[in-house]
C-alpha cells in the first residue's frame, strides 16, 4: 500500500462503494446524529449551569469540567485506533452510550463532588467514541466522493437534535427542575439505540472506513509515524487545539456569569444559546458540506476561525441578555464550520493511510487539551480578574489561531474529489 503525506497524494482512483446505500441506512445516520445529539447536550454547557445552582463556584465547576476532558483526552486516542480496529462499529457507539447515560444518572442523584468527578470520567471517556465511530460509518457508507456531503448532513441532523435538546432542557429545567435535564437525557438513549439499529452493516465498508483507498487489496495500515511526518497534518492539529482553547470555555462562562443571582431564568438562557447556535448549523452544515467540496476547506476554516476572535471581544461589550443570545450566532458559524470541514481536512491528509480515525482520534485528543486546559485557566482568570479580562484572553488565543492557519495551511482538498452529488 502506498501512501505519500501532505496535500499532495499520488492520484487514486475515485473511493465509494460498489453499492449505493439503502435509504433505511442513509435514515439511520441522520437519526443517529438526530438522537445522539440529545443525548450528548445534556451533559455539556448545562452541567456549569446545574452545578453552580449548587453552590458550586468558577472554579470548582472549572475543575469538573476539566476531568470530564481529561477523561476524553486519555480516552480519544485509543478510541480512534478501537474504531479503526474492530468491525462493530454500531456495538461500540451502543455500549457508550449506556455508559453515558450510567453517568449522567449519578449526576442526577448524587451531585456531590466525588460522584460528579466519578461521572465525569465514565462520560468522558465513552462518548469519545461517537465522533469516529459515526465518521468512519459514514465514510465507509458512501465513500471520499461523496464524504464533504455526508459530513455537512451529519452535523445539520446533530445540530437539529442538540435543537430539540436544548428547548427541552431548558423548559424541564424552567419549569420542573435543573436535574430532570439529566433523566431526559437517559430518555433519549432509546431512540438512539433504534437509530442504530437501522443501519445495516453489510452496507458499510470497512477498508474504506478506516481510510484504506479502494482497490487496495492489502489494506494495511501505515506505520504511525509516517504520519507524523505530514507537516500540514502537524500545522493542522496545531490549530485546531488553539481554536477549541479559544472556544470551549466561551459558552460556559457566558452561562456562569449570567447565573448569578437569576435561578431558574438561567436555565432558559443557557437553552437560548444553544438553540441559536444549533439552528444556525442546522440551517447550513449541510451547505458548507457541499461548498467545502467546490471551494475548498481552507476558505471555511479562516471564516470560522475570524468569527472566534470577534465573538470574544462582543461578551465584553454587553451584558443584555438578547444581545448575547445574538451573538451567539457567530458560534454557529464558527463551531459549525470547523465541525464539518475538520473531518473533511483529517480525511483528505489520512486517504489511504487506514490511519484516519485513529488519526482522528489523536487530534481529538490534541482537541480535548486544549478544551479542558481552557475550562481550568479560564476558570481561575475570570476569578481573579473578571469576566471582561478571561474573554480578552480568549480572544488572543484565537486571533494568533487564525494566523498560524493563514500563513502556514495550505489546501487539503484534492480536486479530483470534489463533490457534486448529495449523500
Amino acid at each position: 500500500m502506498s501512501y505519500s503525506p501532505g496535500v499532495n497524494n499520488p492520484k487514486v482512483s475515485k473511493a465509494g462503494n460498489e453499492k449505493t446505500p439503502s435509504a433505511r441506512t442513509l435514515l439511520g445516520l441522520d437519526l443517529l446524529n438526530f438522537f445522539l445529539a440529545d443525548v450528548q447536550t445534556g451533559v455539556g454547557p448545562f452541567l456549569a449551569i446545574y452545578l453552580a445552582g449548587y453552590g458550586w463556584n468558577e472554579e470548582r465547576v472549572g475543575i469538573a469540567l476539566t476531568i470530564g476532558g481529561i477523561a476524553g483526552i486519555l480516552a480519544q486516542t485509543p478510541a480512534g485506533g478501537l474504531v479503526d480496529k474492530l468491525r462493530f462499529k454500531r456495538a461500540l457507539i451502543a455500549t457508550s452510550l449506556v455508559v453515558l447515560v450510567l453517568g449522567a444518572l449519578l449526576i442526577a442523584l448524587m451531585p456531590a463532588f466525588w460522584s460528579v468527578m466519578s461521572a465525569q470520567i465514565l462520560i468522558g471517556s465513552t462518548s469519545s467514541i461517537f465522533n469516529p465511530a459515526i465518521c468512519a460509518i459514514s465514510l465507509g457508507t458512501v465513500g471520499y466522493h461523496l464524504f464533504d456531503c455526508r459530513q455537512g448532513r451529519n452535523q445539520a441532523f446533530n445540530s437539529a437534535g442538540n435543537v430539540m435538546a436544548a428547548v427541552s432542557m431548558g423548559l424541564l429545567g424552567y419549569y420542573i427542575s435543573n436535574r430532570s435535564i439529566f433523566f431526559f437525557v437517559s430518555f433519549c438513549a432509546i431512540p438512539t439505540i433504534i437509530a442504530l439499529l437501522l443501519i445495516r452493516p453489510d452496507e458499510i465498508n470497512y477498508k474504506l472506513a478506516r481510510g484504506v483507498k479502494e482497490g487496495d487489496e492489502d489494506g494495511k495500515p501505515v506505520v504511525v509515524m509516517e504520519l507524523l511526518k505530514d507537516r500540514p497534518l502537524v500545522i493542522f492539529l496545531i490549530c485546531a487545539v488553539m481554536f477549541h482553547f479559544a472556544n470551549a470555555a466561551m459558552l460556559p462562562l457566558l452561562g456562569e456569569m449570567l447565573a448569578k443571582g437569576k435561578g431558574r431564568s438561567s436555565m432558559m438562557f443557557m437553552s437560548a444559546c444553544v438553540v441559536t447556535t444549533q439552528l444556525v448549523i442546522t440551517l447550513l452544515a449541510s451547505w458548507w458540506g457541499r461548498k467545502a467540496g467546490t471551494w475548498g476547506r481552507k476558505p471555511l476554516l479562516l471564516i470560522a476561525f475570524g468569527v472566534l476572535p470577534v465573538r470574544a471581544v462582543l461578551y465584553t461589550l454587553t451584558t443584555n441578555p438578547t444581545a448575547l443570545i445574538v451573538i451567539q450566532i457567530l458560534d454557529g458559524i464558527g463551531a459549525g464550520i470547523f465541525g464539518v470541514v475538520s473531518v473533511l481536512v483529517i480525511a483528505d491528509l489520512t486517504q489511504g493511510s487506514g490511519r484516519f480515525n485513529l488519526t482522528l482520534g489523536a487530534i481529538n485528543t490534541a482537541v480535548g487539551i486544549g478544551a479542558a486546559l481552557s475550562q481550568t485557566i479560564a476558570g481561575c482568570i475570570v476569578l481573579h480578574f473578571g469576566y471582561n479580562v478571561g474573554f480578552l484572553f480568549l480572544a488572543v488565543i484565537a486571533s494568533g489561531a487564525f494566523s498560524i492557519l493563514y500563513f502556514f495551511m495550505p489546501e487539503s482538498r484534492n480536486k479530483q474529489y470534489a463533490s457534486s452529488v448529495s449523500a
